[in-house]
């Protein structure tokens, strides 16, 4: 099961807000949970976890 979590940081003057983006894969090699972490902009979650290596 995969799990999303999304932490919404603060725009500060103008700035486009980002967020934390957390994903959990599966290592090919060693079929151990990997959780990749990403800061996106703020609209584009969508595309990190669609976004499979």
């Amino acid at each position: 099961m995969a799990k999303k979590a999304v932490a919404t940081f603060a725009a500060k003057s103008g700035s486009r807000s980002m967020v934390k983006c957390i994903r959990m894969d599966k290592s090919p090699k060693t079929g151990a949970y990997v959780f990749t972490e990403q800061l996106v902009d703020l609209g584009k979650e969508k595309e990190f976890f669609d976004n499979k290596k």
